[in-house]
């Protein structure tokens, strides 16, 4: 999607609306607010799923990505950039990738993901410079997160990525999001007010993190990562690990457990061969 950005003001965004079936929220019985909770909740998939199209094609471009030997970059401040984060570090054991073969940038550094580094969001020059320290290229993809659609820094990010040749995808949870306007594929989950007025870390944070499951793991597989829906190039870092790695090698070969276990010290801990 490309042209002008949308207007970035915020009391325009569906995330931003009271949500009118939590207008008594405050003197509701916890088992009341639970249920509440749990009903608006489930929401969130059949939104994920009228947008299914965008995320396969996002995907796809992630795949395209890590094929040819590039990094798939999550981009986002507050609670997106700590959701892209939290795919970022999944990957590594689950895929045995290398730890920079998917990486996040969180607005005001490493440290924001611990405590709230105020107004690192705004920065929009910060995005492309966190960028430019990465040093983006034409084989990256910069996956932009963003629940109200309109985050500077996240804007500054993706605009600087697509400077660089990267492709880039953006996540927003509000239609017509400042940040598509940035990326190759966009993705636009409409997931609507939340409990709590404008607690983004609630319906939307949910949805980002579906949309980053998908993502990741569609895209691993594309490239080979799996074994039909087996974890093959897990990296087996413990003991439930160690486990898994073990089970999954008996059950695709037939063997008994002793025969999988000398076969993965054989690979060097590797349920599959790197050969």
């Amino acid at each position: 999607m490309t042209g002008p950005p949308a207007d970035l003001s915020l009391g325009g965004l569906s995330t931003e609306q009271a949500n009118p079936a939590s207008a008594q929220l405050d003197s509701m019985t916890t088992r009341q607010m639970v249920d509440l909770m749990n009903a608006e909740d489930s929401t969130v998939a059949a939104a994920v799923h009228a947008v299914l199209d965008d995320v396969a094609r996002a995907a796809d471009t992630v795949a395209a990505a890590l094929g040819s030997g590039g990094r798939l970059v999550y981009a986002g401040a507050g609670t997106s950039g700590r959701l892209g984060l939290l795919d970022a570090v999944e990957c590594p054991p689950t895929f045995d990738t290398d730890p920079e073969q998917v990486i996040a940038l969180l607005a005001g550094g490493p440290g924001a993901f611990k405590q709230a580094v105020e107004g690192a969001e705004d920065d929009e020059s910060a995005g492309a410079r966190d960028v430019d320290q990465e040093e983006l290229g034409g084989h990256d993809v910069l996956v932009g997160l963003a629940a109200s659609g309109r985050t500077p820094y996240v804007i500054g990010a993706l605009r600087r990525a697509r400077e660089r040749g990267s492709a880039t995808v953006s996540v927003a949870c509000n239609r017509g999001a400042a940040i598509s306007h940035f990326a190759d594929v966009a993705i636009e989950v409409e997931t609507g007010p939340e409990v709590l007025t404008g607690s983004t870390r609630l319906k939307a944070g949910t949805a980002q993190k579906m949309v980053c499951n998908m993502l990741s793991t569609v895209a691993m597989v594309r490239i080979g990562k799996t074994y039909r829906n087996l974890m093959v190039d897990m990296r087996a870092s413990n003991a439930k690990l160690a486990d898994r790695a073990e089970r999954i090698v008996a059950q695709v070969s037939g063997v008994d457990p002793a025969t999988a276990h000398a076969a993965i010290d054989a690979a060097g801990g590797a349920p599959r061969s790197p050969s």
